[in-house]
């Protein structure tokens, strides 16, 4: 580019003027919005009832009428199942930040939680049975997240009791069986050596009595 055409272009460039009021104060500041005490509070609820909680199940929640709901937490609480409910906006942030973070899509409408310190499947399958409005959609029991069908089977599963019974009856009749077979060849070999010996004592005692008419002519 020649030199005057260049001179020209800087001479002329625009120059845009200084504010006279600095910028940074102009520019609003940001509002800091500080997190209300209650949902801090519910937080902290929904938390500690997921620590504390063995069995976790996921309902939706249709009309109720109060009766009927109040009766329903009374039959649970015989089990130690408690009905919880908590807002999605409260749930939502802490399950994406926890090892529940699997059970967000069942977190759809209104929804309320079933929760026990104990697997009491069974039970709780049974009261709802009587309550149409509220449908299971998936349960999370010893930190293993379950569907509906799969919380049915594990219904199903007989008691840790029970379970425990019949192991150790199968490991005893093992036991007895190994015993058994164990005692049965010295027993067997025990028999024939009685029965050898009682032979033998049978032959004596009949090749003595035929011996004794001919030492009787003899004399």
């Amino acid at each position: 580019m020649n030199i005057m055409r260049q001179k020209l272009l800087a001479v002329t460039e625009y120059i845009p003027p200084k504010p006279l009021i600095p910028e940074k104060c102009i520019k609003p500041r940001e509002r800091v919005v500080e997190e209300n005490g209650y949902v801090k509070l519910l937080r902290r609820h929904a938390k500690q009832a997921f620590l504390e909680s063995k069995m976790i199940a996921v309902c939706q929640y249709n009309s109720v009428p109060g009766n009927d709901m109040v009766l329903m937490k009374h039959r649970l609480r015989k089990y130690n199942i408690h009905v919880k409910f908590f807002p999605n906006e409260i749930l939502k942030p802490f399950l994406l930040e926890s090892k529940y973070k699997n059970l967000l899509p069942l977190f759809v409408g209104r929804n309320i939680l079933l929760m026990s310190p104990e697997a009491r499947a069974q039970e709780m399958l049974r009261i709802l049975r009587s309550m149409p409005q509220i449908n299971l959609l998936g349960a999370c029991v010893d930190n293993v997240i379950l569907s509906k069908q799969g919380f049915t089977n594990y219904a199903k599963l007989p008691s840790m009791v029970a379970a425990q019974g019949g192991v150790v009856g199968a490991l005893s009749l093992m036991t007895s069986q190994t015993s058994t077979l164990l005692q049965r060849g010295p027993v067997h070999l025990t028999s024939l050596l009685e029965q050898y010996v009682k032979q033998q004592s049978c032959e004596a005692v009949e090749a003595k009595n035929t011996g004794m008419p001919d030492k009787l002519e003899a004399l």
